[in-house]
Parts: structure tokens; C-alpha cells; sequence
């Protein structure tokens, strides 16, 4: 399929590895403020709850930066499924290093036992949400979950072990259902590959990752096992997310040289099957499609956090705060009207 294209960094502008150019606001329809007041004019609003940052920068310019009542842009917020797509990128950079096949067999011990199907799961299945695995994603508290049992409960001092030991519902590559095991287990694949678990990966993350782009600001969590918990767990600035944000949009470059392959970009925004009557929305490879529209790509957590990358605009929205479930349709129309606003 065809993908749009992706922007350049524009010549004149600086890349913001050390600070964000800044640039002037261009003129908006009045739909814009509305839905500005709409966000920030209470701390709690009564269609989209709290927010707590909201960042738009484009053509490699941040034109807007807003923070509610009580945040400021030194703070750091939490990540949740956002650092699914860090863990993507992290990914890459193994791929790239030519000691990582996605399409060989996982390296998961728990599954090599003799004639066990689930040695059949490659490493594309975990990343595109298609492993097969019988993993429960529910966040209310009065519904079983699997995700709140391996963050919070018997699962998480062994994030990955315990996303492992699930049974398959569906044959691998056959059915997509999102499920942050999947991506506990990506993240152990990734130590494994590199032999680095703990402080030692976190050394890698910002040596290959965090550190050529400019972001100071990353926590990312481990448990217990050392394994990252790239499901969930990376907190970092709005302006750090941003950068990351960026290195997507400008095709895997970073300062004029390639940081990640850009076919792992595309890889990134190409649509993996999804199963009749599914109903979050089309997915790439950990990252989502569409959110804001035909052509952006965006990396979403819980809480209604959002990198949302729109190439058509060369834009990059980033929104952190807290908004109860019952408000997250409303923010994501939100979130796309704002990008339309660009338009």
C-alpha cells in the first residue's frame, strides 16, 4: 500500500536537540480557542477531564504550549501505552543492528517446550498485536483484567514471564486483540538479544535512543526481573515526547542522519489485519492509525495521553492529563479537531 509521505526537517529551521525553536502561532478559525477553553478553562472539564500539557509544534516549531493548573513544562508526566512506540524504537535500533529477526520465532523460553503453538509467535506478531495470546486488556476495576493483575498484582515483579505463560485464543497472525503483555514480552526479546537487562538496558535506551535526540528527561521503570516495562511505563516532558514524536515524523532522522531505518518508520504506520467488528481503530506496528485523521499515526496511552503526528501538516500534537473512560471518545474527536484546525 501507499503510505503519505513524510516531511523534511525544513533547512532553516535548528533541530531541537538541545532547545525547540520556537515559531509564531499562525491564524486559526475561532473553533481553535473553543477548543483550547474547552480543555484548559477549568482544571477538571466536564467533557474531557484533566489536562495537564498540550503541545503543537509545526514544520519543527513549537506554535503552542499550555500547561493546566498546577504543571509546568519541567515536569515530567507519565507515559502509559505510549511507551509501546518507544519500545518499538528500541526495536528498531536492535533490528538494525542486525541481531534481531521480527519474523524468526521469539526468543521466549516459556514457549519452547515440545509441540507448544505458541513457538510459532515471531517477533512482527508481538509488535502488530497478533500473537494470539488469550491476554484480557481491561482497565475497570469491577471486570477481570490480566493488565492490572501484570502490572499491579502476581505479575509484576515478571512483567514478561507472566505475559508469556498465557495460552493462545487464536492462531498467530490471525487475529489482532491489543494487549500490553505483548509488549512486556517484546521487551524482554529486546534484553535477551542485546544481553543487557536493568541498568544496563536503560544505559542502551539513552545512549541510542534518548540521548541523540536531546531527551534529558526520561524515567523509564523496570521491574523486578530488570525487564523494561515498555507496555506502560516511561515518564518524560511534553517537550521530550515531542522530540520523540519528531524523529518518527522525519522518517527515523535526527540532525541530517538516519537514527532509525525509514522502513522501519513505515513499518511503524502500515495497517496490520484487523478481524471484522473490531473496534479501537486501526493499528500499525505499536503504534495507532488515524487517530486524528487519514494519514496520522499517533502513539496513544491511557488517561488520554497522545503523541499524535500528522504528516500532511508536518504537526505533532502532544496532550497529557487524565480523562475517565467515559470521556475518551470525546477526547479523541477532540484531539482531531484540533489538528483540523490546521487545515
Amino acid at each position: 500500500m501507499s503510505l503519505p509521505p513524510l516531511p523534511a526537517q525544513p533547512s532553516d529551521v535548528p533541530w531541537p536537540t538541545k532547545a525547540w525553536p520556537r515559531g509564531e502561532q499562525p491564524s486559526l478559525p475561532a473553533r481553535f480557542e473553543a477548543l483550547i477553553a474547552e480543555a484548559l478553562a477549568a482544571p477538571d472539564s466536564p467533557t474531557l477531564g484533566q489536562t495537564h500539557a498540550l503541545l503543537i509544534a509545526q514544520r519543527g516549531r513549537i506554535l503552542f504550549e499550555r500547561y493546566g493548573a498546577g504543571f509546568a513544562a519541567g515536569d515530567t508526566f507519565p507515559s502509559w501505552s505510549m511507551a509501546k512506540s518507544i519500545t518499538h524504537a528500541l526495536a528498531g535500533l536492535i533490528v538494525a543492528d542486525g541481531v534481531l529477526d521480527i519474523d524468526a520465532p521469539a526468543d521466549v523460553p516459556e514457549w519452547r517446550g515440545a509441540n507448544d503453538p505458541r513457538a510459532a509467535i515471531t517477533l512482527d506478531h508481538l509488535l502488530r498485536m497478533s500473537s494470539g495470546l488469550s491476554f484480557t486488556e481491561e482497565y475497570r476495576p469491577d471486570q477481570p483484567s490480566d493488565v492490572i493483575e501484570m502490572l499491579w498484582g502476581k505479575g509484576k515483579d515478571d512483567v514478561a514471564a507472566f505475559a508469556a505463560s498465557f495460552p493462545l485464543a487464536h492462531q498467530p497472525g490471525t487475529h489482532m486483540a491489543y494487549a500490553s503483555g505483548s509488549t512486556n514480552i517484546v521487551a524482554r526479546c529486546l534484553a535477551r538479544a542485546i544481553r543487557k537487562v536493568g541498568p544496563d538496558f536503560e544505559a542502551f535506551m539513552r545512549a541510542r535512543l534518548f540521548a541523540p535526540l536531546g531527551m534529558t528527561s526520561p524515567i523509564p521503570k523496570f521491574d523486578a526481573a530488570g525487564t523494561f516495562i515498555g507496555s506502560s511505563f516511561c515518564f518524560a516532558t511534553a517537550q521530550d515526547f515531542a522530540r520523540f514524536g519528531l524523529l518518527y515524523l522525519r522518517g527515523g532522522v535526527w540532525e541530517g542522519r538516519p537514527l532509525l531505518p525509514r522502513a522501519w518508520i513505515d513499518y511503524a504506520r502500515t495497517p496490520t489485519y484487523q478481524q471484522p467488528g473490531a473496534v479501537d481503530g486501526p493499528y500499525g506496528a505499536h503504534w495507532w492509525l488515524e487517530t486524528a485523521g487519514p494519514g496520522t499515526f499517533s502513539a496513544n496511552g491511557y488517561d488520554g495521553q497522545y503523541i499524535i503526528l500528522a504528516p500532511d501538516l508536518d504537526l505533532i500534537l502532544v496532550r497529557h492529563g487524565a480523562t475517565p473512560l467515559d470521556k475518551k471518545e470525546r477526547l479523541k474527536a477532540w484531539v482531531g479537531e484540533v489538528v483540523d484546525c490546521f487545515r
